[in-house]
């Protein structure tokens, strides 16, 4: 029997490489980083608590190397921050991974404060923290932006997260045609409704587990698995758009 040797295409390391998670001290992110992490990859996160940060420290210390540091991305200069405070921990970063977000709902049911602020976070730090990433990556590594399917669903309780996420949805697209032929891979994931602190008050955490175990919830490390899968194509593949949702989910 002939040995099959090209039977699988490559698939690249991520151990020695480095990475920047915005949000990456809870829900998705933390997924992200505490497995890249578990692959060699040296983590620098960014999250707004002291006790978030904390926790994802001492999770991502278990099983590899990382860093962070508490700032709001919605601040002026909050990407600055990060990026300046990313470069003394990681400064041959190759991978950024932008996934800090807020919920955000209906127009009409809130406050134009909130609205701002979600829009700062949700969608003018997304494209800020992206234009500091190709500006660091020049001509090599991964950008990764997670979006929603709130994207594609935009139901009226959701229109101003939605049409944010819609906009991030196109800004990726646009983006992965713009730094394509620089070397810079842009890839977008959008998660169904995966379990998260992002969730409450609306779905407490025992009613997340129970969703969970329905399988109509994802948890976030299926997320994770997701983003590890296109970090893991040869450089000249580029997993554009992932969709990951809940078997059993219906609808959002």
């Amino acid at each position: 029997m002939t040995e099959a040797t090209d039977a699988h295409t490559q698939r690249p390391a991520l151990s020695g490489r480095q990475a920047i998670i915005s949000g990456g001290t809870t829900g998705i992110g933390r997924a992200i980083a505490v497995l890249l992490a578990s692959e060699g990859v040296k983590v620098f996160i960014c999250g707004r608590t002291p006790e978030h940060l904390d926790d994802a420290l001492h999770r991502i210390r278990e099983v590899g190397e990382g860093d962070g540091i508490v700032l709001d991305l919605a601040e002026p200069d909050g990407v600055a921050r990060l990026f300046t405070a990313a470069g003394d921990h990681v400064p041959e970063a190759d991978i950024v991974v932008i996934n800090a977000a807020v919920p955000a709902g209906a127009l009409s049911e809130m406050s134009a404060q909130d609205a701002r602020y979600a829009l700062a976070t949700d969608f003018t730090a997304y494209v800020m923290t992206a234009h500091a990433a190709q500006d660091m990556l020049r001509d090599k590594g991964d950008i990764v932006l997670i979006g929603s399917m709130s994207a594609h669903v935009l139901g009226p309780g959701s229109t101003v997260y939605a049409g944010m996420k819609a906009g991030i949805a196109g800004f990726g697209e646009a983006l992965r045609r713009e730094l394509g032929s620089r070397g810079i891979k842009v890839s977008l994931v959008e998660p169904g409704k995966t379990g998260a602190d992002f969730q409450y008050p609306d779905i407490p955490a025992e009613k997340q587990r129970e969703m969970i175990k329905a399988e109509t919830m994802l948890r976030a490390e299926d997320i994770a698995v997701g983003v590890h899968y296109l970090l893991t194509q040869p450089r000249r593949a580029v997993v554009q758009q992932l969709t990951i949702v809940p078997r059993a989910q219906e609808g959002e």
